[in-house]
């Protein structure tokens, strides 16, 4: 098994990567999907959530609001620093389970959205970082995902920079490119991780 961390700042379009791994046979661990598993209702992260920020960040069907509870954290360090001790260990316990049930030669890829941030990048055989220039980020996040430009660049200013993140990657995947630059570029990265799999199962 080869297990990678896969990350990249908001708005890199790490989504369509890890989606194209899946494709080409990668199994994934998605830890945007897990985060939000672990707060619905009637879990204990969600009554975590509830007993650190008030019942104010439940929508009227007893579900949390995604945008009040992050218009809330990205703005304030230490609010992001109580949620996070909340949900990470959470998504952790779970991302475990998930690999340990993966085939023994798979590569199994952890879709990491902070893991410069937290520095996870030790807990991997590879890390694979896709990096875009901050300017195409913002045009993406405001253009596809109708933010405003503020809560953008909070958004992406809570996150690390480029430089941190390419300083812990093994592999990077530049998604300045179109599409069918970014597909062959992907299967080669696959290719390798593939090979390197086979050879350490």
């Amino acid at each position: 098994m080869l297990t990678v961390g896969l990350t990249g700042g908001i708005g890199a379009g790490k989504s369509e990567v890890s989606r194209l791994l899946v494709e080409y046979g990668a199994v994934l661990v998605d830890a945007d999907r897990i985060a939000r598993e672990v707060v619905e209702p009637g879990t204990p992260g969600l009554a975590a959530v509830v007993e650190a920020f008030g019942d104010g960040v439940l929508t009227a069907d007893g579900r949390l609001d995604r945008p009040k509870l992050g218009s809330l954290v990205f703005a304030d360090p230490e609010k992001l620093a109580v949620l996070n001790g909340i949900v990470h260990p959470l998504v952790g316990a779970r991302s475990r389970e998930l690999e340990a049930a993966a085939p023994r030669d798979a590569v199994v890829v952890h879709d990491v959205p902070l893991l410069t941030e937290n520095g996870l990048a030790p807990l991997y055989d590879v890390v694979v970082v896709v990096d875009t220039d901050p300017a195409t980020q913002l045009d993406r996040l405001v253009r596809l995902r109708g933010m405003t430009e503020a809560d953008a660049r909070a958004r992406m200013n809570a996150q690390a920079t480029r430089e941190e993140r390419r300083a812990v990657a093994d592999i990077v995947i530049d998604n300045d490119v179109p599409l069918d630059q970014l597909r062959r570029r992907v299967r080669e990265v696959w290719d390798e991780l593939a090979r390197r799999a086979h050879t350490t199962a």
